[in-house]
């Protein structure tokens, strides 16, 4: 495939940045930031399209596949930039997570003329990854955008495994002995967090199943002739488990009611000792940074990208801490830095092929 590599400046992506940031895309809305993506493509010379679901795709030298999210959780932030001492920061929902690594890996794309791919709804089910692994030739290496800190490098994310839990009792008097259908969910709740949490005091947070009742709902039913539960559940996965046995864990707790698993992603651990992870410690200390290794709790695209059995880290712009939260915001001058250490990366990457 023929490459196409074209002149970013500074200036001009930051001004993608912004005009990203000022769309708001939140989950099943990202069609107006896909949009802008491409327009952003296509007037640099690269060829781009929207593809079934709504992904971005620019495809080009597929040494190495640049992608990230272009969905954002809701909520929304004044778009501004304000001064903080020295440094211009940019306010505004997903100027982190993940607008902001978004936004570099598209302007390192078109400077080094590798791949890019913007996602959907990896706020919720990673439908646009699923869809881009499962309609995609694989890569030969992929980084994967989230904020890490423009000198950080993520090669880690928990898995996930979420359903929920329900069951029906006979209706009777609350004076009863008998558990009804609510105590049922509360105790195979209970029971689970004994269970994953035996022997955890002074297990990393990474290195653990990390159990969490999100939401729970019950009572009489409207015949009054029974009483329901329902009680949506998640389960992160460290590396050392599979989701399978963490779910014949959960499964093995229960004696009433049945637990509906619908949401199933492995953990993912990638080695840091690739040509990919090497180039990213070189690309950091040469604009003077220290490299962290970082793992995260939660979960990630990362993880479904894991099917492509390549190389793969993930890296972007942003404090983590800002993920989601009411105060969101990304120095102009790390983002800056992040596109030149994904641009000496790719040109690395690219040069040894």
């Amino acid at each position: 495939m023929s490459e196409s590599v074209a002149t970013v400046s500074t200036s001009r992506a930051r001004d993608l940045l912004v005009s990203l940031v000022e769309t708001p895309s939140p989950t099943g809305e990202e069609r107006a930031c896909a949009e802008r993506l491409v327009d952003f493509f296509e007037a640099h010379g690269r060829e781009a399209t929207i593809d079934a679901v709504g992904n971005v795709r620019a495809p080009a030298d597929d040494a190495v596949l640049l992608t990230s999210h272009i969905d954002t959780v809701p909520g929304e932030i004044p778009v501004r930039v304000e001064a903080d001492g020295d440094e211009e920061v940019l306010w505004g929902r997903g100027s982190v997570d993940a607008t902001g690594p978004l936004a570099a890996m598209a302007v390192a794309a078109v400077r080094t003329g590798v791949s890019f791919a913007g996602v959907v709804g990896e706020e919720t089910d990673s439908d646009g990854a699923r869809h881009l692994v499962s309609t995609r030739e694989p890569p030969e290496a992929v980084v994967n955008g989230e904020p890490s800190g423009w000198d950080g490098v993520t090669f880690g994310y928990r898995g996930l495994l979420a359903g929920t839990y329900v069951a029906t009792s006979e209706s009777g008097h609350t004076s009863r002995p008998e558990n009804n259908a609510i105590e049922d969910a509360m105790e195979w709740w209970a029971r689970v967090k004994a269970t994953v949490d035996e022997g955890e005091e002074w297990t990393p947070v990474f290195e653990r199943v990390t159990p969490k009742a999100t939401a729970i709902a019950g009572g009489v039913s409207d015949d009054g002739l029974s009483v329901e539960a329902t009680m949506d559940v998640q389960l992160r996965v460290p590396p050392s488990l599979t989701v399978d046995e963490v779910r014949e864990m959960a499964d093995g707790e229960l004696d009433s009611g049945t637990a509906r698993w619908h949401d199933s992603v492995d953990p993912v651990m990638a080695s840091p000792r690739t040509p990919l992870a090497s180039a990213f410690r070189a690309a950091i200390r040469e604009a003077d940074g220290e490299p962290r290794s970082l793992r995260k709790t939660g979960t990630s695209d990362m993880n479904i990208y894991r099917a492509w059995d390549c190389p793969m880290i993930t890296y972007g712009p942003g404090d983590s801490d800002f993920d989601h939260a009411p105060d969101e915001r990304l120095p102009f001058a790390e983002f800056d830095t992040s596109v030149e250490v994904l641009c000496t990366v790719a040109e690395r990457i690219t040069g040894e092929t």
